[in-house]
């Protein structure tokens, strides 16, 4: 190696410089790549550590530029060597001694640094929100214990989880199991419906309720009853399942309390709270009394919602008849509230008569190109998705048995996933 491409040698450059523009210049551009990476992560002639050397005030530029190619250097490691990375992990999953918001930070450096890009699903996505992931494959649900969501860290959560998943690769993640997709997926519902951003929490929890298997598991149980809850919080009402979730979850759900409260929701004032009341041991040993509240609360609203579909005018006695609500000045604070967020259009005049209208559209060119862009950013990644998959000889050989086995022709092309029978023909692994 020249003495100009010595660690020693750059060492001496970084301790004599005073001008931080032209070191940072110079370690920029007078050395390769990969011979500055390769340098600036060694030790120096002598064996010493150079940080040892350096003075962190006097010295800053030089100490991160080591800092950030030893990060760099760490993380290829762990790259190379999966499976001691995997193992590394263990006693963040078993031992009961281990903080769990002391592992927060750096699981976020690891979960965000690790995969080749943010759309790869790893165990450490799951590890990142759980100390111990044993979910019991039983209809018998099993909270588990959550890191950032025990420790109610939810915004360590939201920028990774504002990624979507697209890509699996079990040589990246090799420990990699169904169940670290049901875990992350759920406990970000969770997240989600803990800071009320609900259109993101329903899409998590769907995805948890309908990743395919042989057998439901009991976690995704839980996401069906937190999903069914969010829905009534933020529309009023549930909407229909994906046509591929798992026959058997809907037959569960239905011998429910959960079920009783989503058919009286939101008029039948009486029996919600008598299901309430009957059956608050149930919400809160599965955790779900601050979503029951939550819906129990905005019942009013949406049976006022419903008026405006049927009415014109109304005046604030009559609505507080319609949704059982004593107090005018309450119904009128509704209403307001209602109006403010665009859930109603309405006016309010000052003999208390209400007037009821169609909504205005309130959208802006910038928002139609937007939403207009992101779908075609999607139908792209999709387009994408369905050329990787044609290429997967794996997927192609179960595809053709799975027709060649079936008796009737596929009338979607999601049906080519499941068999005549309508239950999944073979157990979604990742390994």
């Amino acid at each position: 190696m020249a003495p100009s491409e010595s660690l020693d040698t750059i060492l001496s450059l970084i301790t004599t410089s005073n001008n931080a523009s032209a070191l940072n210049h110079t370690l920029r551009t007078n050395l390769s790549k990969e011979s500055r990476d390769t340098i600036l992560a060694s030790t120096l002639s002598s064996g010493q550590d150079p940080l040892t050397v350096l003075d962190m005030r006097e010295n800053t530029l030089g100490v991160l530029w080591i800092l950030d190619r030893r990060r760099k250097r760490d993380l290829c490691i762990c790259q190379c060597l999966p499976k001691r990375t995997a193992i590394s992990l263990h006693p963040i999953r078993s031992d009961p001694s281990v903080q769990p918001k002391a592992a927060i930070l750096p699981l976020y450096d690891l979960v965000r640094r690790y995969p080749f890009n943010s759309s790869y699903l790893t165990s450490i996505h799951s590890i990142f929100a759980l100390v111990r992931p044993k979910i019991s494959h039983t209809h018998l649900p099993t909270p588990p214990k959550q890191a950032c969501v025990s420790t109610h860290s939810f915004s360590a959560l939201v920028p990774i989880l504002e990624n979507p998943i697209t890509n699996i690769d079990t040589v990246l993640s090799p420990d990699l199991t169904y169940n670290d997709s049901l875990i992350y997926h759920y406990l970000g519902g969770v997240a989600f419906a803990a800071l009320k951003r609900w259109a993101q929490a329903e899409e998590f929890f769907e995805i948890a309720l309908s990743t395919p298997g042989n057998a439901p598991a009991a976690i995704q149980l839980e996401a069906f009853k937190k999903l069914k809850l969010v829905q009534l919080i933020a529309t009023g009402k549930t909407a229909p399942l994906p046509k591929y979730t798992h026959s058997i979850l809907p037959r569960l759900f239905k011998n429910s309390p959960y079920n009783t409260f989503v058919n009286a929701y939101p008029h039948n004032t009486e029996l919600l709270n008598e299901c309430v009341h009957r059956e608050a041991a149930t919400f809160s040993a599965e955790k779900n009394t601050g979503l029951i509240q939550q819906a129990l609360a905005r019942a009013p609203r949406w049976t006022l919602k419903k008026l405006t579909g049927t009415y014109v005018t109304l005046s604030l006695s009559d609505i507080a008849k319609a949704i059982r609500i004593e107090s005018e000045d309450d119904v009128r604070a509704l209403l307001l509230d209602m109006i403010e967020s665009n859930d109603v259009a309405a006016q309010i005049s000052a003999d208390g008569t209400v007037t009821f209208s169609d909504p205005a559209p309130t959208f802006t060119k910038e928002q139609v190109d937007r939403v207009l862009a992101d779908v075609q950013n999607q139908a792209d990644l999709l387009n994408h998705l369905e050329r990787e998959m044609a290429k997967n000889k794996e997927y192609l050989t179960k595809a053709v048995k799975t027709r060649e086995e079936s008796s009737w022709a596929p009338q979607a092309e999601e049906d080519l996933f499941i068999s005549a029978s309508g239950v999944w023909a073979e157990d979604v692994a990742f390994a």
